[in-house]
Formats: C-alpha cells, structure tokens, sequence
C-alpha cells in the first residue's frame, strides 16, 4: 500500500524539485499527486514501496535540516548587513496598507469594547 511521504501543498517550487531529486538520487521509487482542479485532492510526494519509508524520511528529514539551516544563515547575514525587512521598512514601503490595518485593529477593539462602556453607567 502507497505510503505519504511529503505533503506539497504550499511548498516553494525548488524545495519539491530538489526533494524529488534527492529521492532520484537515491534510487527511491515515488509518484506524486497533484491537488486536482477543485484544489481538494492532496498534492504529495507517496513511497511506491514501504520497504524504502524510513530510508525516504530520513533524506527527507535532513534535507530540511539543511535547507532550514541555510535559511536561518541567510536571515541572520541579511540582518547584519541591514537589508533583513523591519517593521518600520514595511510600513514605509506600503503605508496605505499599514494605515487599513491600523484602521481595522480600532474598529475591531472599539466594537468589543463599546458594549461594556455603557454597562458602568
């Protein structure tokens, strides 16, 4: 019985391809599901043969190490040098957007707020 690998749903296009060639690399036999047109069905990497499961999961488990690793060292390289996104650089890249949420915040706080300001009185 086929068995679920690695769910692609909302993964990057170049983590899936290089999961998928580290699995060639390796000799692993795989298929994959895409999500169908009503985006239902489950996009995922499934073991052909459960024989190769915990050797597949392994390189998987590694691989996401690594990549999460990599990550990390360009985030914290970005921050050093300067060039990592900053709340401040966000709100002056798209102030209408910031000031729509700022809005948003108030109406939501004040509609939760004004029902119990009028039990004191």
């Amino acid at each position: 019985m086929p068995e679920l690998l690695f769910k692609l749903r909302n993964v990057p296009d170049d983590e899936a391809q290089e999961v998928r060639a580290i699995l060639d690399e390796h000799g692993i036999r795989y298929y994959e599901t895409s999500e169908g047109n009503w985006k239902i069905a489950v996009p995922a990497l499934w073991l052909a043969d459960t024989s190769q499961l915990a050797q597949a999961r392994e390189l998987v488990a590694a691989y996401q190490a690594a990549r999460f690793r990599r990550a990390r060292e360009e985030h914290e390289q970005a921050i050093i040098e300067g060039k990592a996104p900053t709340l401040w650089s966000l709100v002056r890249r798209n102030p209408w957007r910031a000031l729509l949420y700022v809005a948003g915040v108030a109406v939501i706080l004040y509609l939760s707020v004004m029902p119990f300001i009028g039990l004191g009185g």
